[in-house]
């Protein structure tokens, strides 16, 4: 598998609560958060360990075989969070990658953050 994109950051929420949010985004009763763009499907949850790793299959039909990888590290009652992006096949373009690393940014770093209230 080749890495495309990784990042990390903290939430404002404990790994089990951020783990069930990955694990179910639109689950009944929690703030909705996982907003798609035309060109992206929900993922599929391939693999998850509670609360530590949480894999999905890709969010964009255009790159069906890549994979988001996500780790979850408590930090003083909080989460750090990691995606990396990997694929089987060729690296995207410099500018899709871009593309890609951006979107997993937002959905992660402020959309699912912001559901948590902060």
């Amino acid at each position: 598998m080749i890495e495309f994109g990784s990042r990390a950051r903290k939430l404002p929420a404990p790994p089990s609560v951020v783990w069930d949010s990955l694990v179910n985004p639109r689950q009944p009763g929690s703030r909705r958060w996982l907003d798609l763009l035309p060109d992206e499907v929900a993922p599929r949850v391939l693999k998850a360990e509670k609360p530590r790793s949480v894999v999905w299959s890709s969010l964009w039909p255009s790159r069906p075989n890549d994979e988001v990888h996500l780790e979850l590290t408590e930090e003083q009652g909080e989460t750090r969070l990691k995606f990396t992006l990997l694929t089987p096949d060729d690296a995207p373009d410099e500018s899709k990658t871009g593309h890609l690393r951006r979107r997993m940014n937002h959905l992660l770093f402020a959309d699912l953050r912001f559901s948590y209230g902060q």
